[in-house]
């Protein structure tokens, strides 16, 4: 099942206290950027984001979860609808994620 446009909005609302928080659309789905990086994306309406250690620190109870069949696990952000909280967890996985590869 593909997220819908309406969940993706949602979700870019709720982060809209950061800067540079930007999509890609994806087959059906959204990878979410943070100031250039990955921190996660909109899986079958379900905001998932990388199992890096500070967003486990954030998140202890939270489900890990398949985005597709084939794909490595994430964790299951639950409360989606607390701003502040999301704003805290995008700020704190930042340092710890990988910087992208420059394309060649």
């Amino acid at each position: 099942m593909a997220s819908s446009k309406e969940y993706l909005d949602f979700v870019l609302e709720q982060l809209s206290g950061l800067d540079e928080i930007t999509y890609k659309a994806m087959m059906g789905e959204y990878i979410i950027y943070y100031r250039g990086k990955i921190v996660g994306g909109i899986y079958d309406d379900r905001f998932l984001v990388k199992p890096i250690q500070s967003a486990k620190a954030l998140m202890p109870e939270a489900n890990m979860e398949l985005p597709y069949e084939g794909a490595e696990e994430m964790l299951l952000v639950d409360d989606i609808d607390n701003r502040e909280f999301l704003v805290t967890l995008i700020e704190a996985m930042y340092d710890e994620l990988p910087t992208p590869k420059k394309k060649k």
